[in-house]
């Protein structure tokens, strides 16, 4: 059974972004955020049931400031209480998981999506994704880059304009570019 080009973005394996049924739902998508980009920001009910309707999951009180971008919503999942501020930015080709009472600051990039290094692949179209997890109370700063295939542990803090290019330790401090734990004597 040869997979179709969802199939082979789902599980991580290259994949060609521009077959119909990925721009049939890119679409879909760019529709849906008209939508939330332009609702009532007042009207905090019908925010969070657009964001029910589309996400992945949402845990309660969430909230995510218009504007706010993504590739496709359904490989989103946000947790309780967490907090995006204006301008964010998911490119979700896989899961994003951002646990609770996480506090994600404007502008703010998370990428699953990747493209081969090899540049003849790269000139085919072709391109891949890896998972990106944000663990519970996690703030990350404004302007923060998050790469594919990253982790952030429960508790940690990614300074305002850090590009997080390895995954970073519970209870840290990283930042930067690339992000690195700040040393004690920056405590």
């Amino acid at each position: 059974m040869q997979l179709t080009e969802k199939q082979k973005m789902l599980s991580g394996l290259l994949y060609r972004p521009t077959c119909p049924e990925l721009l049939a739902e890119q679409t879909a998508n760019a529709q849906w955020m008209q939508h939330y980009n332009t609702s009532d920001v007042a009207n905090q009910d019908l925010r969070n049931g657009l964001l029910d309707a589309h996400f992945a999951a949402v845990g309660e009180a969430v909230t995510i400031r218009p504007p706010f971008y993504c590739d496709y919503g359904y490989n989103i999942s946000v947790g309780a209480r967490s907090f995006l501020n204006f301008g964010c930015v998911i490119l979700d080709v896989l899961p994003v998981y951002i646990g609770e009472d996480c506090h994600i600051g404007p502008g703010v990039h998370i990428y699953t999506v990747d493209h081969p290094q090899q540049a003849g692949i790269r000139r085919t179209g072709l391109e891949s994704g890896k998972p990106v997890t944000l663990g519970n109370n996690v703030w990350i700063g404004g302007g923060a880059i998050i790469l594919p295939g990253i982790t952030i542990g429960d508790d940690a803090v990614v300074g305002a304009g850090s590009v997080v290019t390895h995954d970073v330790p519970a209870g840290t401090v990283v930042m930067g570019n690339p992000a690195r734990v700040r040393a004690a004597e920056d405590a």
